[in-house]
């Protein structure tokens, strides 16, 4: 009985009585109907990526019998044909990509085209629970890195985004859950296993030595190769983004100086962060033969050069089972930053990690000579014996 006396199915006189009846799509036992279909397949979305809560029982009372006797029973509704479908064109793909790339390093451009293609395999065009649950599994089962998995399902992601907005179509972003990884999947917070030490670095100064001393290698080389190494594991600038691109004359200009320190341009730095780089006298002492006969133009560092020659030594790493990687450098200026206590702040601003926030964008922003009184409070006596 409700509460003005009536049946509680009086509402739905003789509907079920006689399902053939044609039923009004705006009547409140349609809209109830459609509103079941839509509960019931969030359900079992929610289920088959793993998750063990269902949904709370949220919808108004529907007589037993409603959808089953008419639409379950009968074999006439099928769990894919209630499944919403939407398309997309492989050129509304190729202009996200295009978009996503703007701008990035190779490396990053590797991800995004890797992750494009990924995404047309797995769908061709269609945006459904059936192909996004497809794509998921298809990553977890491909990548075992986590941060693979953020970057494959996160382009997905901003691409359903991409597709709401472009085409005025919200319901693209609902299929976003299904690309959710389940607490299950997703890794602990873990310290990195890649330590990086002093005799580590001195270890790949002396591979070039004896390259040079070996003939496999010329002079003119090996000093370059050292030089990129010195500087490197003593600023923890980024060997890609920043190392690479740095010219002669940004040195030159650099040693000119009481206080040596080199202006990394905002073009220069992953995260377009104009900072001044302390050079430290055993920095000094590697990079300045290399300024004699050159051009300011002229980039300071072979850097395709030493990566390929460093990829083919596979100079072993005394702490992990792996070879030198050029990243290793700036490893280990962050990591001995802790062994003498590198202060935050200065570590921060040269290494251009951790720098957000309004402290750095609105407040601070040292000058050059304060960034290398204090940098070498700490890095003045740390040397590495070849």
């Amino acid at each position: 009985m409700t509460d003005d006396g009536h049946d509680e199915d009086e509402e739905f006189p003789n509907k079920f009585e006689n399902p053939d009846q044609e039923e009004d799509p705006l009547s409140d036992i349609a809209l109830r109907r459609a509103l079941l279909k839509s509960y019931l397949q969030m359900e079992d979305g929610l289920k088959a990526m793993g998750y063990k809560a269902t949904l709370p029982p949220l919808l108004p009372k529907i007589p037993q019998g409603a959808l089953n006797a008419q639409d379950i029973d009968s074999g006439a509704m099928k769990p894919e044909d209630t499944q919403p479908t939407l398309h997309f064109f492989a050129s509304d793909l190729e202009s996200f990509t295009e978009h996503r790339k703007e701008g990035l390093a190779p490396k990053s451009l590797y991800w995004v085209e890797r992750s494009s293609k990924t995404l047309w395999e797995s769908t061709n065009g269609e945006i459904s629970q059936r192909t996004m649950v497809s794509l998921r599994e298809s990553v977890l089962d491909n990548y075992k890195s986590a941060d693979s998995h953020s970057k494959l399902l996160g382009f997905a992601t901003a691409f359903l985004r991409f597709l709401a907005r472009t085409k005025l179509e919200p319901r693209y972003t609902s299929f976003a859950i299904y690309l959710e990884r389940s607490r299950a999947v997703k890794e602990k917070k873990r310290v990195t296993g890649r330590i990086v030490t002093k005799e580590d670095i001195a270890n790949v100064l002396a591979y070039i030595r004896n390259a040079e001393k070996n003939g496999k290698i010329s002079s003119r080389r090996a000093q370059n190769y050292a030089a990129f190494v010195t500087f490197g594991a003593y600023t923890g600038q980024r060997s890609m983004a920043t190392v690479a691109k740095l010219t002669v004359g940004q040195f030159r200009e650099a040693l000119k100086l009481e206080k040596p320190v080199l202006l990394v341009e905002s073009s220069q730095d992953k995260i377009r962060m104009t900072h001044w780089v302390p050079i430290a006298p055993q920095v000094v002492k590697a990079v300045g033969p290399l300024l004699g006969g050159r051009q300011d133009d002229e980039l300071m560092f072979r850097y395709s050069s030493f990566w390929m020659w460093a990829k083919r030594q596979k100079i072993p790493m005394s702490q992990f089972d792996g070879h030198f990687q050029l990243g290793d450098m700036r490893k280990f200026a962050e990591q001995y930053g802790d062994v003498i206590q590198w202060d935050q702040s200065n570590r921060a601003y040269i290494l251009t990690h951790g720098v957000s926030g309004v402290s750095w964008s609105h407040y601070r922003n040292p000058l050059p000579e304060n960034v290398y009184d204090i940098y070498m409070k700490y890095w003045e006596n740390v040397d590495f014996a070849v």
